[in-house]
């Protein structure tokens, strides 16, 4: 017989590592998915010289694969539910890397519709925050919040290696070439590691949230009574959610309206700012740097907001991520008075740390909210919703301009929208439902 007090080996305790490495596979597949739809940014300008096609035009290629996203989004929902993301994640990268290697022939704007837009935006529509939002929460609990900006963080990481690659290799061998080698990478790295190793739920693995082994009275007696003492209101945490019942409450239009707000001003600056950067006087190569800085930055600002967002509340760390997007549209408004690389990099900076920081709180926010056995289906919803905020900015942004003939109007109202995320959340509130562990209250 076995001596209790023997200690255990890997084998025996990789269970528990087994939530870190979905979060591992996470971190990687991210890294490269998000990042090949986030270098239309890089794209936008070359394709804007080659054609010579006004930028409502060709910015509406990532507003159109939004839409895409957001159509798919709620099946996606219901097919993770179903099917999990070892069959999910490798088709949408699969597609994706499909429309990265087609874009390379297109030749008119419908082209670019179909390739850049539809097929690599709407095929990351998977392999993107909300795809990755609809199985994460899953596999933690108590520290929920971190371990989904540790996943997240993994699109910084990759901005930060690929994109000023992706502009030395447009420089010097043209923007076909880098979609092309991206279109590789997606195929040979995503697909496979995630249909070798990803799996939907701890229970598949027979494990509970955290690490914790199904059936350990002790552990489960423990995490039961945390839970309790987190519990704000107790009916609404009971309640066995469905999507028509979702529907039927404020708290889920609210969520809405904030997440669509939040996503069109985080979408609608990093379409743009590269080309705005490059008409105030910055060079291609400094403003390539500063779009992967702020990736660099927020392989910090993800894992910083989610952690503290597990200490002091969803709503306060979520209005922080929102007030450093409303700064960097205020300094990108300044700076078209002082172009300035210092104060780029300051915009750039919070931008990163703190505005990317949301991605975190957006993953944890709606399982703690709706979970349950259709969180997939309500969250599918909530996504695609959030994702016609995600076409609406980038699009919008390129109709101002062309009407205005500048960004100063778009910048205001991607400000305003910035304030309406941060107030609806806070109605919302779902501190009125359950308390993040760092605010559980203590036992008496």
């Amino acid at each position: 017989m076995t001596s209790t007090k023997s200690p255990p080996n890997f084998a025996a305790r990789l269970p528990f590592f087994y939530g870190w490495v979905i979060i591992g596979i996470a971190f990687i597949s991210m890294a490269i998915s998000v990042n090949a739809r986030t270098s239309f940014s890089l794209l936008f300008p070359p394709i804007l010289d080659e054609f010579g096609w006004s930028r409502g035009t060709i910015a509406a290629t990532f507003s159109i694969g939004f839409i895409v996203s957001t159509i798919l989004t709620p099946f996606n929902g219901v097919l993770m539910d179903r099917f999990g993301p070892r069959l999910i994640l490798p088709v949408g990268g699969l597609v994706t890397s499909l429309g990265m290697y087609l874009s390379t022939f297109s030749s008119e704007p419908w082209h670019f519709y179909i390739t850049l837009g539809a097929m690599v935006v709407g095929g990351t529509a998977v392999m993107s925050y909300i795809g990755h939002t609809l199985f994460l929460p899953n596999w933690f609990d108590r520290k929920r919040g971190l371990a989904i900006g540790i996943a997240f963080s993994g699109v910084g990481i990759g901005s930060i290696i690929l994109f000023p690659w992706m502009q030395h290799a447009i420089d010097t061998e043209g923007w076909r070439y880098s979609a092309q080698v991206v279109a590789v990478l997606l195929l040979v790295v995503t697909v496979p590691l995630n249909i070798i190793f990803q799996r939907h739920r701890p229970s598949d693995l027979g494990l509970e949230p955290d690490g914790e082994k199904i059936g350990e009275e002790a552990t489960k007696s423990a995490r039961h009574d945390s839970h309790e003492n987190r519990i704000v209101d107790r009916e609404w945490v009971e309640t066995d959610w469905t999507l028509a019942k979702a529907i039927r409450t404020s708290r889920f239009w609210w969520l809405a309206i904030s997440f669509i707000s939040a996503l069109y001003a985080w979408y609608a600056v990093q379409v743009h700012q590269t080309r705005y950067l490059i008409d105030i006087g910055i060079s291609a190569e400094v403003a390539a740097v500063a779009l992967g800085l702020v990736g660099l930055f927020a392989v910090a600002g993800q894992i910083f907001v989610g952690a503290l967002s597990d200490r002091i509340g969803r709503e306060l760390t979520w209005s922080l991520a929102l007030v450093g997007f409303f700064l960097t549209y205020s300094i990108l408004y300044l700076m078209r008075i002082w172009p300035s690389e210092w104060l780029m990099y300051v915009m750039v900076g919070l931008q990163g740390f703190l505005g990317y920081g949301l991605a975190s709180v957006f993953g944890a926010i709606p399982a703690e909210l709706f979970s349950g056995r259709r969180y997939g289906a309500i969250f599918g919803l909530l996504g695609a919703m959030a994702s016609l905020g995600a076409a609406l900015g980038p699009w919008a942004t390129g109709v101002f301009f062309d009407i205005w003939g500048n960004y100063n109007y778009a910048f205001i109202i991607a400000m305003a929208f910035c304030i309406v995320s941060i107030v609806t959340m806070w109605i919302a509130g779902p501190r009125k439902v359950i308390l993040v562990a760092g605010r559980a209250r203590k036992s008496s």
